[in-house]
């Protein structure tokens, strides 16, 4: 299976070469050209998509558990190894092909989305998947964030969130909450925080969802959701960075205040929080407030019931503002709708003009029109 090589020194570039094992790419019982034979993808398990790479990220990091996640949904796709390809910027979370057992492509800064673009543009049958952090693409990538959310691509785009710049030693992120001191901002930011689903929900992503590092079987089933959906799946990860920013999500991830200050969306259900759960929120004009069940003759029928099939984003962009202190904070299935794949549309396209058109001719083409010569 062709994957990255992290090298001796940790920085991507060492000198074991980046093909370990060659797949056959037509054959999904996973017969090799060379190598390991690949299981067939109903027999797979986790420990068929763990690379030999070492893992080299911070001992504690958040990442560890993001990662342990996705290689343990993969099994459960039934997809062949030879028809997943993640793609990175740069940062921490962008050493991710290297520890996958898959195809992978570590590319620039901010530029992933363009790379999996084209690798699903060519091949629509792969599984492509952008492994980023808030930085690589909510700064330097934001346009290119926008833009592959906005075509609908069929891809999932997992973003860890640890509100910092870690691999350049803790400088402030995009996402960095105001007045937060860091190297980069002694006194304090004074830049308001991008929100990832918010902007995301806005460039009208079609599958949108939020779940936290340490929340385990959380995490799994988000990821297993995203990777079902058909479309763009947007999923943001509050991951911990234990060096530069650790701690940063406690005062509601902790597993001690979480019941309390994190509201799990449930398509259907009543949005209902709290160690008791006896708290929820509901519609106040067109205002969601925090209500107690039982009090002032509240009850449950008074509650906001979550859709995530609603074609309108405001319900799912009104629930993607709602942060503490003043609400739980939100995780889960922000929102899940259909819509045809830009993928799709340009297969379709190209098949509408060559039936009108023919095949056409690379020779003609740079031949015809207009030419001139340069002397």
């Amino acid at each position: 299976m062709s994957t990255g090589s992290n090298g001796s020194n940790g920085s991507g570039n060492g000198n074991k070469p980046i093909v370990e094992q060659a797949i056959s790419a037509d054959s999904e019982a996973g017969s090799a050209v060379s190598g390991k034979v690949a299981p067939p993808p109903g027999q797979m398990k986790k420990a068929d998509f763990v690379s030999d790479q070492e893992v080299r990220w911070c001992p504690g990091c958040g990442d560890y558990a993001i990662l342990n996640n996705v290689q343990k949904v993969m099994p459960e796709l039934g997809i062949p190894r030879e028809k997943i390809v993640f793609v990175s910027g740069i940062g921490c979370s962008s050493r991710f092909p290297y520890y996958m057992n898959t195809y992978g492509f570590h590319s620039i800064h901010g530029r992933a989305p363009a790379i999996a673009t084209g690798i699903k543009c060519a091949n629509p049958e792969l599984s492509v998947w952008v492994i980023t952090g808030d930085g690589d693409a909510l700064s330097i990538g934001g346009n290119h964030f926008i833009h592959a959310i906005r075509r609908n691509l069929d891809i999932n785009y997992i973003l860890f969130n640890n509100r910092i710049y870690g691999l350049t030693k803790g400088q402030y992120s995009p996402t960095s909450e105001l007045g937060k001191k860091t190297k980069s901002a002694p006194m304090g930011t004074i830049d308001y925080p991008i929100n990832p689903l918010s902007l995301a929900i806005a460039s009208e992503a079609t599958f949108v969802a939020r779940s936290i590092d340490i929340d385990v079987r959380h995490l799994g089933s988000v990821v297993e959701a995203g990777a079902r959906h058909k479309g763009i799946s947007f999923i943001e990860v509050y991951q911990n960075c234990n060096i530069f920013n650790d701690h940063a999500f406690d005062y509601f991830a902790d597993r001690s205040v979480r019941s309390d200050n994190v509201l799990y969306l449930e398509d259907g259900k009543p949005m209902i929080f709290g160690k008791e759960r006896n708290k929820g929120i509901r519609m106040n004009g067109a205002h969601p407030e925090v209500v107690t069940i039982g009090e002032d003759g509240i009850t449950e029928a008074d509650l906001l019931v979550h859709n995530v099939n609603l074609a309108d984003p405001s319900v799912a962009f009104m629930l993607a503002r709602m942060e503490q202190p003043d609400f739980p904070q939100p995780v889960g299935i922000f929102r899940a709708v259909e819509r045809a794949t830009y993928e799709d549309l340009l297969v379709d396209q190209i098949d509408v003009a060559i039936a009108k058109s023919g095949p056409g001719s690379l020779e003609k083409l740079i031949n015809g029109g207009d030419t001139w010569v340069v002397e």
